[in-house]
């Protein structure tokens, strides 16, 4: 019984898993130097992603106001409002869409590439960490960063979830689009607000217990070395009986992503000074705590099918040692 209790109590739940990882980022100050130090470039380029971001946001009622989508197609239905007279006088081909372009290619190639390493290194840090009890100086951390050929097979997964991941955001305009559609047709404001919310909860649960999977996926091929679509199954394989946990662990950073990002444009960062720094400042530090519970996750969901691997075969074991004993007692 006391073993039993004892494997119970080493199953970590998400607020259990949230606690080992701010452990881990807060008990070494090297490991938090040396971190700081290797999200450097990510963190330049997400302050130019933010700024360019927040104010496309700012923008998005004139960028629709430009695309005449329903002018075309359903201007007998309603009549559109104008956000600004002046947007008359700018082009969405010549004024927005440069900018968007350069928005979807930030996020594509430079910010997936710099997360991703960051990412990496300290994944791969922190599970030395975890066996070698912190006993690393912060020259040997450097001297001990994870190889190139691990990086690329990580960089190869990536692919693969930047794939699926884009697929089911791309999902999320689409519905909207589809109830406004529905909404000019038909009316019935509270009807179809309630069905795009629905509509909206369930992808975003889906896509935070996808998220899980695809996460754990980039840990594995920074601490097991398998890629891509092995990767990905062997992801599946270990999050099988524990996508509640998962699912619950996106949507904390999910929604403290929300928070922080909503928050800081409401306050408009993205005018200028030095708030935006300290946006970005702490959205690393939480990218970070993501990726640390992902892997405390994992190792977690590793531990737990291997015990139940070892239960099943000492069961095996001991009905085939109950099965002969009964054939010696009847012989």
């Amino acid at each position: 019984m006391e073993s039993e209790d004892k494997q119970v109590k080493q199953k970590l739940e998400v607020l259990d898993i949230l606690k080992e990882a701010v452990t881990i980022y807060v008990k070494n100050i090297n490991f938090i130097i040396f971190n700081l130090l290797t999200s450097l470039p990510f963190f330049c380029v997400m302050v130019y992603f933010e700024i360019l971001l927040q104010k496309t946001m700012v923008e998005t009622p004139e960028i629709l106001n430009h695309l005449d989508v329903y002018d075309k197609y359903y201007w007998h239905r309603f009549e559109r409002y104008h956000f600004n007279q002046n947007s008359n006088d700018r082009s969405f081909s010549k004024d927005y869409l440069p900018y968007l372009i350069q928005l979807g290619f930030i996020y594509l190639v430079p910010l997936h590439v710099l997360e991703l390493c960051s990412a990496a290194v300290t994944m791969d840090l922190a599970s030395k960490l975890r066996s070698e009890e912190n006993k690393i100086s912060l020259k040997q951390m450097f001297q001990k960063s994870i190889g190139i050929s691990t990086m690329k097979g990580t960089l190869i997964t990536s692919l693969y979830m930047l794939f699926l991941s884009n697929c089911i955001l791309l999902a999320f305009p689409w519905i909207v689009n589809i109830c406004y559609m529905l909404y000019m047709f038909f009316g019935c404001d509270i009807f179809f607000a309630v069905i795009c919310c629905l509509a909206l909860a369930k992808l975003l649960l889906m896509y935070s217990e996808w998220s899980a999977i695809w996460n754990m996926s980039i840990v594995i091929s920074v601490l097991e070395g398998a890629y891509g679509v092995r990767a990905l199954g062997v992801s599946y394989f270990f999050s099988r009986g524990n996508q509640e946990r998962g699912l619950l662990l996106m949507l904390v950073f999910f929604t403290l992503g929300l928070c922080l990002r909503v928050s800081c444009f409401s306050f408009g960062f993205y005018e200028g000074g030095y708030g935006i720094f300290l946006q970005i400042g702490l959205f690393c530090v939480l990218n970070t705590l993501k990726w640390l519970s992902c892997m405390v996750y994992f190792y977690d969901c590793k531990e737990r099918k291997v015990e139940k691997k070892v239960a099943e075969e000492a069961g095996k074991d001991l009905e085939s040692a109950s099965s002969k004993t009964f054939s010696l007692n009847t012989k």
